[in-house]
């Protein structure tokens, strides 16, 4: 090892012997910084992550490798001095052994100077570091194995600029072997081959933050292929001109029987998946607990098949074998309960039809385009989970996530673990409810058919019109008398016309361009106050129409998905930017029975089993009485109230609402302030700025910091809570400070889930507009005392009603009634019977005040996103976090937490985004400075010790 150590400072210190080093190391860090900056759009894909430097680094990295390796055996050769090495005490091995330590020292010493950029990304924001040191260990390890081809190709030659062309051509054909420009040519085993050999999908594994034994020992038989060729190279030039004899077929046979060994190795690893270690916050590659708990629930056996296309997006691409992969790891971890399908539909005619005929699934087109031809590419991506005769189908909405904009895009996996244990769960307590959707739906369900005469539609719909009543008579017989079918004619009722557009925003259809006569054929079904729109099925027939109503059947069905009680604004068409809640509800709706609730009649569903108000305005004694009995029954209620309505249009305008909840907040020990809060640490949002140009005014919109979108960050979401100790980032707009007595909150715990900064600021102005004129830092005066104001809090306990000792609304009501007709009644007080009041709530009540009225609303949604070039969901993420929490479901609380912290946002302000680009570039300048400095310092160590040496002589 000490000779292998002499060779290798040898070999490392003669590379920075000519300024070329210095130039070659800054050229290799200029490309890495302007692919992350300006190629991959660092600032537009606004995500705490450094992915960009890694996805490119395996092409770099054959340039770099190419360049460092191609003089180290060509040169010796060229000058003469590979004789006297190969003649020399020294074997060769070690020779090898040295010159590679220095080409993979001088790597690392590249990657090293890189180190700036994620260390700036963390103060950006959560910067996940196991992908990270992910990318950075495959960084090596690649350099390693593009090292050994480099040093074989270099003895192969005298000329270092074909050996040069040699590694680059090599190392290529290793990297382009498993592309998707190439897999996509051939079926999923094929491909699944050329990516096992290929040095890019291996990479593009470690690099997601998982060590897999696999795909190390991969580079390190590669490491061991080409050092054992590259030391069978040398032997064969001190053998030259020697005539054959045993010892040289000994050397062949021994570096074949290496070469094989090496090579069988890797299959033998295959099947070995447990050998890993999953290094990424949250450990999200790995089988949670949540999803191992209702593995082990299964009493059958359970399906999960995977219909996957041969041919693909290429973006879709690569994440196929990820989502095989933790398929494969459900199989696993059931103990032999969950069987595990892969199909291509596209190949296998009768099992196209039968994902069409059985689970409606269709394939999805995508447009592709390239730099010499573009089409469009039909191909699946849906996996189904069975369970006895219920199925749940996850589409390509529902497994994949699409960040960024313009040419900046990251396709990925959204939560794949997140969505099939959901599915497993669902699909679990449908079998248990007997399948029947009707068994657990309480009341009667009505069958709407908004439908022009049959004379009046198209030759198609005449048919399926007649294949309808055939499908309701069936459903009619297993409903127990629940299905009730109503059709109606909007063609010839004009009122019923409008009242349809502006309650679903149906309108007439036509059929085609050919074909403009006007119809309607529209189908929804209703039970108790909630209504499911029945889609029509792609396949005009009816198979396809039995089960577009079936499904809308289990969306009306409660029992095996918990029932949330929606109380909105309804929306306003007529008014821009009004409130509406239609992503709010999208969301909500994958896993969850949603219910439209007014609260009028006093009282809330009893199906209902978590109740989230939103924006509520001058609630009437009844409808608060119908909030706190609920509360009182132990149910689980949230809010989003303020004293401020902002508008959402052309310009941004605040008025005041009242939400009618002050006192009864104020019972229960909160109160919210009628001010606003502004924070200097917040998001940027697109305004409009006017600027003088030439005389003219323009009006543009630009990106500017908003301090009333406070965004809030790490302590200020309450690590301690489970609705917020993984959610990482959170916007939140126009917010007001609530206030906390703690004497009236008694025994009950409150806490603070969310705070703005200490430097926050409140204000009771209705100018939303920000002055950058007048106050070029934040654009409004900074007005009282810094502090920091919570923003949204958690109260549980046991309750006291607002309305104990106080008559019961609904009594009251009746009352007056009773006396109108002459018929007073016996007592006008309560007795906690029918319409009495219940005055304390079970320990199990929880309380959830958020004090924004805009918040999680589809504008300000809309306006998040365009301000952080990405669709921005966490408002609904932490709505479903405190849906989880209420209901007492951590497991899926948990699981759905491991991928939020993976989906934090960069939070960066854009006039810093050039300030920390420079400051990259100048990190790198700096890291070379001291690189020459201490090579500097070397060569003068040198001098002195050469003329000590010649003193003595």
């Amino acid at each position: 090892m000490a000779e292998i150590r002499q060779i290798a400072r040898k070999e490392f210190r003669g590379f920075f012997n000519s300024p070329a080093a210095f130039l070659f190391l800054g050229a290799f860090l200029a490309i890495c910084l302007f692919v992350v900056f300006w190629v991959a759009g660092f600032f537009a894909r606004n995500i705490a992550d450094i992915r960009p430097l890694f996805q490119w680094m395996p092409l770099l990295m054959i340039f770099l490798v190419a360049a460092l390796t191609m003089r180290s055996w060509s040169e010796e050769q060229r000058s003469g001095t590979l004789e006297s090495l190969l003649t020399s005490p020294v074997t060769p091995l070690k020779l090898v052994g040295g010159k590679f330590v220095a080409m993979l020292s001088l790597v690392a010493l590249a990657l090293l100077l890189t180190l700036p950029l994620p260390i700036t990304v963390s103060f950006m924001g959560p910067l996940d570091w196991g992908p990270v040191i992910g990318g950075y260990v495959a960084s090596l390890f690649l350099a390693a194995a593009y090292i050994a081809i480099g040093l074989y190709m270099s003895s192969r030659t005298d000329n270092a600029i074909v050996a040069l062309i040699l590694t680059v051509v090599v190392c290529g054909l290793f990297y382009l072997i498993g592309t998707p420009q190439l897999t996509n040519l051939f079926g999923y085993e094929t491909g699944d081959m050329l990516r096992a050999l290929s040095t890019d999908a291996h990479f593009q594994s470690i690099t997601r933050g998982v060590l897999d034994l696999r795909d190390l020992y991969y580079y390190l038989s590669l490491v061991g292929i080409f050092i054992t060729l590259n030391l069978l190279r040398l032997e064969r030039l001190r053998w030259a001109s020697n005539p054959d004899n045993r010892h040289h077929r000994e050397w062949r046979l021994l570096c074949a029987l290496a070469i094989i060994n090496l090579v069988v190795a890797n299959l033998w690893l295959t099947p070995i998946g447990w050998a890993r270690l999953d290094m990424t916050q949250g450990q999200q590659y790995t089988l949670s607990d949540a999803s191992k708990h209702y593995l082990q629930q299964l009493q059958e056996p359970l399906l999960i098949r995977g219909y996957f296309s041969a041919k693909t997006h290429p973006l879709l691409e690569p994440l196929v074998p990820q989502i095989k992969d933790l398929l494969q790891e459900y199989a696993v971890a059931s103990g032999n309960k969950v069987r595990v399908e892969f199909v291509d539909p596209q190949a296998n005619q009768k099992a196209e039809q039968e994902a069409a005929a059985r689970y409606g699934i269709q394939p999805l087109s995508f447009e592709t385009a390239s730099k010499y031809s573009a089409g469009v590419m039909s191909s699946y991506f849906n996996v189904v989970i069975a369970y006895g005769d219920q199925y749940k189908v996850l589409n390509y909405q529902d497994l994949i996530e699409v960040k960024g904009r313009g040419d900046h895009l990251d396709v990925l996996l959204k939560n794949p673990e997140y969505a099939i244990t959901s599915a497993i769960r669902n699909v679990q307590h449908k079998w248990q409810d007997g399948g029947s959707p009707f068994a657990a739906i309480n009341g009667k369900v009505t069958f709407h058919g908004y439908m022009s005469a049959t004379t009046q539609l198209p030759q198609p719909l005449q048919k399926l019109r007649a294949e309808l009543d055939e499908v309701l008579k069936q459903l009619g017989k297993n409903a127990d008398g629940k299905l009730l079918t109503q059709f109606d004619d909007p063609q010839n009722n004009s009122e019923l016309a409008k009242t349809l557009k502006q309650q679903y925003g149906f309108a007439p259809q036509v059929m085609g361009l050919t074909d403009r006569h006007p119809f309607w054929f529209y189908m929804t079904l209703e039970n108790g106050g909630s209504h499911v729109q029945i889609p029509l099925p792609e396949k005009l027939e009816k198979d396809a129409l039995k089960r577009s109503i079936q499904s809308a059947l289990q969306r009306l069905a409660p029992g095996f998905m918990k029932t949330v009680a929606l109380v909105a604004p309804k929306p306003n068409y007529m008014q821009q930017g009004g409130a509406s809640y239609s992503m709010l509800r999208e969301v909500l709706s994958k896993n969850l029975r949603v219910v439209d609730e007014d609260l009028s009649d006093g009282k809330v569903s009893q199906d209902a089993d978590f109740l989230l108000v939103m924006a509520p305005e001058n609630l009437s004694n009844k409808a608060l009485f119908a909030i706190d009995q609920f509360l009182m029954r132990g149910g689980s209620v949230m809010m989003a109230t303020s004293p401020f309505a902002v508008n959402i249009g052309q310009s941004l305008t605040a008025q005041q609402q009242q939400s009618g909840l002050d006192k009864w907040l104020a019972h229960y020990g909160l109160s919210i302030a009628p001010r606003m809060v502004l924070d200097p640490r917040n998001a940027a949002l697109p305004l409009p700025v006017e600027r003088n140009v030439g005389g003219i005014t323009l009006r543009e919109v630009r990106m500017l910091p908003y301090p009333y979108f406070p965004d809030l960050r790490g302590n200020q979401l309450s690590p301690d809570n489970p609705v917020t100790a993984q959610l990482g980032q959170l916007t939140l707009n126009w917010a007001s400070p609530v206030t906390i007595d703690s004497n009236k909150a008694g025994n009950r715990d409150i806490s603070k889930l969310l705070t703005s900064s200490a430097d926050s600021w409140s204000s009771a102005s209705m100018n939303l507009v920000p002055d950058y004129r007048g106050y070029p830092s934040n654009g409004f005066k900074l007005e009282g005392k810094q502090q920091s104001y919570p923003l949204a809090v958690a109260e549980t306990g046991s309750f006291d009603s607002f309305f104990a000792g106080k008559p019961s609304p609904l009594l009251a009501d009746n009352s007056t009634t009773t006396t109108a007709n002459a018929n007073p009644p016996a007592k006008t007080q309560p007795d906690n019977s029918f319409d009495g009041v219940i005055e304390h709530s079970p320990e199990s009540a929880r309380l959830i005040l958020v004090a924004s009225n805009g918040f999680a609303s589809d504008a300000t949604l809309q306006l998040e996103s365009q301000g952080l070039s990405t669709y921005y969901t966490k408002p609904l993420d932490f709505i479903q976090n405190s849906i989880d929490w209420s209901l007492e479901d951590p497991a899926l609380l948990a699981l759905r937490g491991r991928t939020q912290l993976a989906r934090t946002l960069l939070g960066m302000k854009l006039e810093q985004q050039q300030y920390w680009e420079y400051l990259n570039y100048g990190l790198v300048l700096l890291g070379l400075a001291l690189i020459w400095l201490w090579r500097r310092q070397v060569k003068i160590s040198d001098l002195r010790r050469y003329q000590q040496i010649l003193a003595e002589v």
